[in-house]
């Protein structure tokens, strides 16, 4: 039986434990990056060698792990686009946040090379991408479903089948990230807040991961806080864009969302103070120089 080779394309946080977890399920894998120190360490750890353009029509699959809509539909449809260049049968599988209205025309526009796609967001961080134990919230033809699961099988825990056409995925994503935004601008407002009552942040992660008041980004995002430590897992700058499709489609939908809203606010405020590129944790910086405290790690400054 023929190794299946597949591309991994955006090496960043998730991209890249991706593609590692796909290599030590034995697919012959190529990844691809704008970054080519990405592409370097990927090679070096074993990727396969060979430009896109030249690998294209021998994958059986491609799994896109971009920031968003823009980035998905250049890396299928742009000027270098590889869904023209897929053999038929094949599976683009597409990870990033967006709207089912763009995952449905997606599906369109690859079906007609006769390429399926899965509308596959995915969950769980750096760590379970690295291991493998990723949730994916997917949605697709069962043609797609079959032709993405030697994928699947070794970069998911958990495969959600949502739907036997594209955008329920996506649906569920912008669901998923409405509640992770909010929790994690909840997590910086109560830590802080705690704060002007003499509860320190590390009093806070000791006590409140034990009671009801806990969520899963309380107890992921706490700790970084508590560390002063704001490299980027996630980053601020994410939210401004996951959230603003949760808005969008609540918009079109002629639904409000006070509470994503009010969470939107508060990651552009951390954006706009120059916070953008930090981990997403740093959301508690807004709170702390609007109230004139001091987080841990603190050496000056009003975002400090």
């Amino acid at each position: 039986m023929t190794t299946a080779k597949i591309a991994v394309i955006g090496l960043g946080s998730m991209g890249y434990g991706s593609a590692a977890s796909a290599l030590k399920g034995g697919l012959v894998v190529h990844g691809f990056d704008l970054a080519k120190d990405a592409m370097d360490r990927f090679r070096a750890a074993g990727g396969a060698a060979g430009t896109l353009d030249t690998i294209a029509g021998d994958l059986a699959a491609v799994m896109v792990v971009v920031l968003n809509a823009a980035q998905t539909e250049d890396v299928l449809f742009g000027a270098k686009g590889i869904v023209p260049q897929m053999r038929p049968g094949s599976v683009a599988i597409a990870c990033a946040t967006v709207s089912p209205a763009f995952a449905r025309q997606m599906e369109e526009r690859c079906a007609a090379f006769g390429v399926h796609y899965l509308d596959a967001p995915i969950s769980g961080g750096a760590l379970k991408a690295a291991s493998g134990s990723l949730t994916v919230l997917a949605s697709g033809t069962p043609a797609a479903f079959d032709a993405a699961e030697p994928v699947l099988a070794v970069t998911a825990e958990k495969v959600y089948r949502l739907g036997d056409h594209a955008g329920p995925g996506s649906a569920m994503k912008a669901v998923n990230q409405l509640l992770a935004g909010v929790h994690i601008a909840t997590m910086a407002e109560a830590m802080t807040f705690g704060m002007t009552q003499g509860v320190s942040p590390e009093a806070f992660m000791e006590v409140i991961p034990q009671c009801a008041g806990t969520s899963w980004m309380l107890e992921n995002r706490g700790p970084h806080i508590v560390d002063g430590d704001y490299t980027p897992r996630s980053s601020v700058n994410i939210w401004p864009k996951d959230l603003g499709i949760v808005l969008d489609i609540a918009r079109s939908a002629g639904f409000g969302a006070p509470l994503a809203a009010a969470a939107m606010q508060q990651f552009l405020a951390a954006a706009g103070s120059g916070l953008g590129q930090e981990d997403d944790a740093a959301v508690a910086k807004v709170y702390a120089r609007n109230a004139n405290l001091k987080l841990p790690g603190h050496t000056g400054g009003g975002t400090e």
